[in-house]
């Protein structure tokens, strides 16, 4: 079985459907379709409209190997190196398109990012909303000819990005942040219940044991005094 899939599956089994005497088998193992699929194709119930795509012509079979595979039903079409190139896509650099009906709502989606998320960079804000270096510091210092009016809107709500995208980044970002900072943060997590209802649900108890034992000692040590005042007059 090959591993890889031809050009446009489907208008290639039309083309081998209307061309050649394969079993669904053969044509559905070949463009990795269900052979109930390939059925429906030759019932004129699946892929109507599709023009056939010639495979031969592609390169992507030579008329010998169909030849041999029709006259052997358990023989496997074997796809040939096409002679079709592709262009080969380049990631794209830059800051991040957005639509036009979107970008009067960056500079909110900056300003929530920069309050809920103040660990990510300015270049992981710019991957995010597509905005620049410039616009994120005028927000910062509230300088943005818009400030007074700007209002926190999550990003992900306003569909400038993905919760992926912003969860990669925060992660990114997490990674990057110094150990004394995340120390820091786990301080300010709340106590455990056992030791919220524990140790410290004893300490005032403790307290008032220490308090009252504190009076005893001065009122004894009070009334040692005045009898000793006493004993001179006696």
């Amino acid at each position: 079985m090959s591993t890889n899939t031809p050009l446009m599956p489907k208008a290639t089994a039309v083309w081998l459907v209307d061309n050649t005497a394969l079993s669904f088998e053969q044509i559905g193992d070949f463009c990795k379709l269900h052979p109930l699929e390939v059925k429906g194709i030759a019932d004129g119930e699946v892929a109507q409209g599709i023009k056939g795509l010639d495979p031969i012509s592609s390169g992507q079979l030579t008329r010998d190997e169909i030849t041999l595979a029709e006259k052997d039903p358990n023989r496997r079409l074997k796809l040939q190196e096409s002679k079709v190139r592709l262009p080969e896509q380049k990631k794209r650099r830059g800051p991040r398109y957005t639509p036009v009906s979107r970008r009067q709502d960056r500079p909110n989606a900056i300003l929530w990012l920069l309050r809920n998320h103040p660990e990510l960079k300015d270049a992981q804000v710019i991957r995010l909303v597509g905005t620049t270096k410039s616009t994120i510091q005028s927000i910062k210092e509230r300088t943005h000819w818009n400030a007074a009016q700007l209002t926190p809107m999550d990003p992900v709500t306003l569909g400038l990005c993905s919760q992926i995208d912003l969860d990669l980044e925060v992660q990114r970002a997490a990674k990057d942040r110094p150990a004394d900072m995340v120390q820091d943060d786990r301080g300010a997590t709340l106590l455990p219940a056992d030791v919220t209802t524990g140790e410290e649900a004893e300490e005032p108890a403790r307290g008032r044991g220490r308090e009252s034992l504190d009076l005893e000692t001065v009122f004894a040590k009070l009334g040692g005094s005045k009898k000793g005042e006493e004993e001179p007059e006696e």
